[in-house]
């Protein structure tokens, strides 16, 4: 319901912010805030969340396309989803291109047309509460990790599964996808020059680091997917599909894109992070017997030579 959708309008122009307030109103949208700089914004968003901000592409101090990027790194301290949609004079694909780059989920063009500015609204509302009630959905691993206390499977400095775990898991999904085929891969994710990070700055920056890393890596598959900590700074997945078809390898670059499009915020300023990641995905329908072994020495086999071809790299088979 349009009376449950909390919106901000942010616009540097007092006339913008009350013509836009005043078409959502017509709309039916009634929790509609008004901001005069990203500032405000972000001190709105601590007070009480949105599930929309309506934010102006031009803007003194702090522009629509950086104020994006503070509610995406506010909304991954705090576990919760903000659609934001970026409004503009400026037309054309590249201007386009450039705002859904930079994680915008709308763009609008001036002057905005009232019913399409509501409807835009509506659909940003709810991919928020889709993607809100997904990560409540996976607070639910709260209670899993108990379980994983008890079974000394938890990685103690992220609170997500270590090696014994990522071994059960793969055992389990390996013994499903023999049995009722599917596809399942596993992708060892090693974070590019970690310990060059820990000698220049400090190891509790390297741990700050890891435990940031952890959550993106959570944030960036679905609730069903599985992350561990299996080493030092390398971190494992498990992606299984019931159907081959459903299995899209384009998945790992938009991982990829996830670790690196923000930097990390450490107590030492923000630092750039990229990783090389090596992929093995087994078919359930095929003729070979895979074992979890093998096909952890594959992946691994693929993660060195993603680093042999320098940063940020990926190879999958």
């Amino acid at each position: 319901m349009h009376a449950d959708l909390s919106i901000i309008i942010v616009d540097d122009m007092q006339f913008s912010r009350a013509v836009l307030r005043s078409a959502l109103q017509k709309e039916g949208y009634e929790d509609i805030r008004l901001a005069a700089s990203a500032s405000d914004v972000l001190d709105m968003l601590q007070t009480r969340s949105a599930d929309v901000v309506l934010a102006d592409w031009v803007m003194p101090e702090m522009n629509g396309l950086e104020l994006t990027h503070a509610i995406r790194q506010m909304d991954e301290e705090h576990n919760r989803y903000t659609s934001v949609i970026v409004f503009t004079a400026m037309e054309g694909e590249e201007a386009m291109m450039e705002a859904f780059q930079q994680g915008v989920d709308d763009y609008l063009t001036k002057p905005v047309n009232n019913k399409e500015l509501g409807a835009r609204v509506y659909a940003a509302g709810r991919l928020a509460t889709l993607h809100n009630t997904l990560l409540q959905t996976s607070s639910a691993l709260s209670v899993a990790n108990n379980y994983l206390e008890e079974m000394n499977t938890t990685d103690p400095l992220t609170g997500i599964g270590n090696s014994r775990y990522i071994n059960r898991q793969l055992e389990a999904q390996l013994l499903q996808t023999h049995s009722r085929g599917g596809e399942l891969c596993l992708a060892l994710v090693d974070i590019d020059r970690f310990q060059h990070i820990n000698n220049q700055h400090s190891y509790e920056t390297g741990d700050s680091i890891l435990k940031a890393f952890a959550r993106r890596l959570r944030r960036a598959i679905r609730p069903m997917d599985v992350v561990g900590r299996i080493g030092a700074d390398e971190f494992a997945l498990i992606l299984s599909y019931s159907e081959p078809t459903q299995f899209r390898s384009s998945i790992f670059d938009r991982i990829r894109e996830t670790i690196r499009q923000r930097p990390l915020q450490t107590g030492q300023g923000e630092l750039e992070l990229t990783a090389s990641m090596g992929v093995y995905c087994f078919n359930g329908g095929g003729d070979g017997i895979e074992t979890v072994q093998e096909i952890i020495q594959q992946a691994r086999k693929n993660l060195r030579e993603a680093q042999q071809q320098g940063s940020n790299q990926i190879v999958i088979s």
